[in-house]
């Protein structure tokens, strides 16, 4: 049985990934790059093909369906993956092979001489012995999150037993802002008790905080003049930026930082004589570090403006996700019943404050709890993502076991 499973499991993964379906933060459209409406599409193909019910797929690329269920009065339970790839400016055709693991360094592409590193990657030690799932090389591997579009289609295939209704979700552009997910409909499309979204890392690994999340956006003007004149009239908008960024503690950055410490990260700046334009990503647990952070940008602003008096300084900062945990009430189930399913499949839990976040913490923001789980794989936004397949056929565990765990109340 297990065998048949990951099997299945990896056959339609290798599916999922032949189609290529990155998105492109630069965009505005939903979605953002076109071949998401392929793979939106083969969902869609396959749904209806198994016979869900309200298949619907729209002009953003989201794709929803109805598994009606088999005991009436059991909750409603909704699925959500997403069906982009990160750019990371690497390639985004995706090549995945299987090999076994024996304990030494991995080569994953041998004509450019393309080497996963135990000593680099000592993770992947744990897993001696298995098979596991990499790219090669050149690109992501994708299992963030087609592995978890692969767990999500098999359960509507395989799903036997006592459930209740469930519904499943397939959304573009997680990987710049959950654009997908926060443009879908909770009343219309997927109206649910409570959902889920299998978008972390390793075995075990459960997620109900992440962090808060805002992008800013710093423009400073500057005044141009010609050098040979320019002694108390040119206003130059690179050393605006330069002072503006050395007000903030160096170490409150993402490679100074773990756990639930928050930071604020400079993280692109285009610039010339005229103008300069920073862009920072603020992130925080806490809600009220989280609004300091956002202050300390207007502060820091305003203080560089009285600095510069002919130059000119506008600030934009906008929220793009907030913490999971933001919505926990008294309803618990789905948290609750994650830890049951964990506990009956005999997978240690391994509660994570997520530094980043899902399709989840969109939907929670809208009052619909939604915690995450693993897919087993590691290394995600690099080419030395891996997938080990007995942690995949473990995701699909919990995943059904949430399903008849739900009825069984």
């Amino acid at each position: 049985m297990t065998d048949n499973l990951a099997a299945t499991l990896t056959q339609r993964f290798f599916r999922y990934l032949a189609v290529s379906s990155q998105s492109d933060a630069s965009a505005t459209e939903l979605p953002s790059t076109p071949q998401q409406h392929q793979m939106a599409q083969l969902l869609a193909d396959e749904l209806n093909a198994m016979g869900l019910h309200n298949v619907v797929i729209d002009r953003h690329a989201t794709v929803t369906a109805l598994k009606p269920g088999t005991k009436p009065n059991a909750p409603r339970i909704g699925f959500i993956a997403h069906i982009d790839t990160v750019d990371v400016g690497l390639s985004p055709d995706i090549f995945p092979q299987k090999i076994v693991f024996h304990g030494d360094d991995v080569c994953l592409n041998p004509q450019q001489d393309i080497w996963l590193r135990t000593a680099q990657h000592p993770e992947i030690l744990a897993y001696e012995g298995q098979e596991i799932i990499f790219s090669d090389g050149t690109s992501v591997l994708g299992a963030d999150n087609k592995a978890a579009v692969t767990v999500v289609m098999t359960l509507m295939e395989r799903l036997q037993g006592d459930h209740g209704d469930i519904v499943v979700a397939f959304v573009p552009d997680e990987e710049i802002g959950l654009r997908g997910a926060k443009a879908l409909d909770l009343e219309t499309r997927f109206n649910v008790d409570f959902a889920y979204t299998i978008d972390c890392c390793e075995l075990g690994e459960v997620v109900y905080e992440n962090f808060n999340a805002a992008a800013a956006q710093i423009v400073f003007t500057g005044v141009t003049a010609h050098p040979m004149s320019g002694k108390g009239v040119l206003v130059n908008p690179l050393l605006m930026a330069h002072d503006f960024i050395s007000q903030f503690d160096r170490y409150q950055t993402p490679e100074h930082t773990e756990g639930r410490e928050g930071y604020t990260w400079f993280n692109d700046l285009q610039a010339n004589a005229s103008e300069a334009q920073l862009k920072a990503s603020v992130r925080d647990f806490d809600l009220a570090q989280f609004a300091e952070r956002k202050k300390q940008i207007e502060r820091v602003a305003s203080d560089i403006a009285a600095a510069y008096p002919t130059g000119k300084i506008e600030v934009s900062i906008s929220d793009t996700y907030s913490n999971i945990s933001n919505a926990l009430g008294d309803d618990r189930r789905a948290i609750d019943l994650l830890f049951t399913a964990l506990d009956e499949l005999a997978i240690a839990p391994k509660v994570i404050p997520m530094r980043g976040g899902t399709d989840g913490a969109a939907l929670s923001a809208k009052g619909l709890l939604t915690p995450n789980f693993f897919t087993g794989a590691h290394n995600f936004h690099s080419k030395f993502e891996f997938l080990p397949v007995p942690s995949f056929v473990k995701s699909y565990e919990v995943a059904e076991k949430l399903c008849l765990l739900a009825a069984r109340d």
